[in-house]
């Protein structure tokens, strides 16, 4: 591709299309053509009234009624069969234009490092794949189609004005005239931008929304209202003022187009009667009976120039919305792929942003650090510190700055992304399970597990008593019938699929968080057995559940501040020490607040 066509929105699109886009060329020229067959048939009214208003009153002695009738009836009716073809090509390319930039799209966010999920939410991209992809349709399938009428028409329009009688198609451009001016504000470039930022309102305000709506159970448990997702809530106030405010500023070009394109026979009529005179001149009332019969044409036509223009620059949002996605640059996989030596980790003088900076001030800084295969550690400390995004970098979730992260002495970025995938297993804090069976929320973790193989996973999961109480056993579906899981039970479940994958290196990440005493409990027991025999990271709040590691990092600002096992750490005085005593007086003013 060029970099002419590369820069053409128009050919950007068609060519998601592929072979299919010769058919949306097609169904364009039978656009044009049947616009011009369908204005046709006025020439032939006009025909017919000139030869009635010759021989009046005997209408009886018109020559060529009949011939005008049926040329007037086969144009017409030629317009209607062009329209009808070409629209099912435009159709037909739109189905496949639609199907081919989902697969795009889907298929580059199977490419995509699991850290850019991190930053765009399920609702917000589901938005943007379901709702681009159909305006693109939309657009292809019914707005090409008549943009092509609507250009044509208004040639064709233009032609037939003057064909007649100059001075009256002279006055009816007028209207014509008036409307492209106050069109051309709501059109230009500023609004395109307006109309870009009004759908980038839209999308976060939709994509909000879906993350609402999956946390109402946690929003209902502790009685919290809509205000309580300040995101949320701060999306719809936002789409709304801007809603409002772009309605307003239309307001004027809006209602000057609509008085303009229906002004025709505020200057038609009185110019008929002045140029009439006193004389009745058969051709000229013939000529005005033509112009009254065919002006109005020109406000359909105005109105679809208008809304074609208005779904244009949607259409185009939409497929920048698309590239954006493709645009994203996937990690680079090694052309010489290696297999760990084991599985120790090891991070070097790693520097890490989210985003590329100048700033000496990083979200990583230097870190350096080793875990021993089988080894399990702990990363503690403040929030926002960096834990998270330490243990993100291990499976590549995004590429270090500088530095390098070494499992089994291979560096990650010389380990394919399958072979670095099966090495490791998450157990996140916000655990995500399929409106699927609870057999194939698990099997997922590992391929072609055989039912017993599940079960078992289950079991070590402390999952028996959920399985016992759901209907249809493993084979129940979750959210189906009203069966629904509490948030430990869900873990739960997620340790099962952990399990099942029995990868080497385990990162668990706040895995009891969210967990009632009694599930915590069970979740711990299951821990116990994902990770016998693992390279264990631990990511945790609550210290009682890391005493018994064998190595604990202390993180805060992207610095590891200090490192040692329990004991060391409290005799230290350092941070651990303070955070292990506010933990013991925070658990000792819970047991006096529960005995008062």
């Amino acid at each position: 591709m060029s970099n002419s066509q590369s820069n053409n929105k128009f050919i950007r699109l068609l060519n998601y299309s592929g072979n299919y886009k010769y058919l949306t060329i097609l169904g364009m020229i039978f656009s044009a053509v049947s616009a011009i067959c369908l204005l046709i048939p006025f020439i032939y009214i006009w025909n017919v009234v000139n030869a009635l208003l010759a021989v009046a009153p005997d209408f009886s002695q018109a020559q060529n009624i009949g011939e005008y009738a049926f040329n007037a009836f086969f144009y017409a009716l030629l317009g209607i069969a062009l329209n009808f073809c070409g629209l099912m090509g435009t159709h037909l390319s739109a189905f496949k234009n639609e199907k081919n930039m989902k697969d795009a799209a889907m298929n580059h966010l199977l490419k995509l490092p699991l850290g850019y999920f991190s930053n765009h939410t399920s609702g917000g991209l589901r938005k943007v794949i379901d709702f681009s992809t159909s305006k693109t349709e939309g657009f292809l399938a019914h707005n090409l189609f008549d943009l092509v009428g609507a250009i044509v028409t208004p040639i064709v329009f233009l032609v037939l004005l003057f064909s007649f009688d100059w001075i009256l198609g002279l006055i009816c451009l007028i209207p014509i005239i008036l409307c492209f001016i106050f069109m051309y504000p709501m059109f230009s470039k500023e609004s395109q931008n307006v109309m870009a930022q009004y759908q980038m309102y839209l999308e976060k305000m939709n994509g909000e929304a879906v993350e609402y709506v999956r946390g109402i159970p946690v929003t209902k448990a502790f009685q919290q209202s809509v205000y309580s997702f300040k995101n949320f809530i701060d999306a719809i106030r936002n789409y709304g003022k801007f809603s409002a405010n772009y309605a307003l500023s239309t307001q004027l070009p809006m209602t000057a187009f609509t008085v303009s394109i229906n002004g025709f026979f505020a200057l038609l009529i009185p110019a008929g009667i002045l140029l009439a005179g006193s004389v009745v001149d058969v051709k000229f009332l013939a000529d005005f009976l033509f112009y009254v019969i065919f002006t109005p044409i020109c406000a359909v036509m105005m109105n679809k120039i208008m809304s074609v223009s208005q779904d244009w620059m949607l259409a185009s949002y939409a497929m920048e919305s698309i590239e954006e996605i493709l645009n994203e640059k996937p990690l680079v996989e090694t052309s010489n792929p290696q297999r760990p030596k084991g599985h120790s980790i090891e991070f070097e003088g790693v520097i890490f942003d989210y985003d590329e900076t100048d700033s000496d001030d990083h979200i990583l800084n230097d870190i350096s650090l080793r875990i021993n295969e089988n080894d399990s550690v702990a990363l503690v400390g403040p929030s926002g510190g960096g834990k998270t995004t330490i243990a993100s970098l291990i499976p590549r979730f995004w590429d270090v700055n500088s530095g390098s992260i070494r499992i089994g002495d291979v560096d990650v970025r010389d380990i394919s992304t399958k072979e670095l995938m099966e090495n490791i297993s998450f157990v996140f804090q916000n655990t995500t399970l399929f409106k699927d069976s609870i057999f194939n929320n698990v099997a997922i973790g590992r391929k072609g597990a055989t039912r017993e193989e599940v079960l078992k996973a289950l079991s070590l999961a402390q999952c028996d008593d959920i399985i016992a109480e759901l209907p249809q056993g493993i084979d129940t579906v979750i959210g189906s019938e009203g069966t629904y899981l509490s948030g430990g039970q869900q873990q739960r479940i997620a340790l099962a699929r952990a399990i099942l994958k029995d990868a080497p290196i385990i990162i668990l990440d706040e895995a009891t968080a969210l967990a009632d005493p009694e599930n915590e409990y069970l979740i711990q027991k299951a821990i116990s057995q994902i990770t016998k025999d693992k390279t264990v990271i631990m990511i945790a709040h609550r210290l009682s559940t890391v005493q018994n590691v064998d190595n604990i990092f202390v993180v805060e600002n992207g610095r590891i501040v200090e490192e040692g096992n329990h004991a060391e750490l409290v005799e230290n005085n350092g941070l651990y020490s303070r955070m292990w005593d506010e933990f013991n007086q925070s658990i000792q003013w819970k047991v006096k607040s529960e005995v008062i």
